[in-house]
């Protein structure tokens, strides 16, 4: 399946914006991506295991919270990072 890795993610994957994800969970596909891009889970997920608040992270166009969810390999992962400032 397809990743898009949003531009503060980036410098983990080499400045790739789309690499391919292996697993039939969204857990074991960033858990691959975290093999292959050391330091990526933990920008997404929290030690409690959750999607962090200011990540979103839609399957096809649903947007999903569980880490459980299933995956398959035809689909594609957008992963989102909420910006903030003033």
């Amino acid at each position: 399946m397809t990743v898009s890795i949003p531009s503060p993610l980036r410098s983990y994957t080499g400045g790739t914006h789309i690499v391919e994800g292996y697993g039939a969970t969204l857990a074991e596909v960033l858990a691959d991506l975290n093999e292959r891009y050391p330091g990526f889970r933990f920008r997404i997920v929290t030690e409690q295991d959750g999607i962090r608040r200011h990540i979103k992270i839609f399957i096809n166009e649903e947007l999903v919270r569980d880490l459980a969810d299933k995956v398959q390999d035809s689909d594609a992962i957008h992963i989102i990072c909420a910006l903030s400032g003033g």
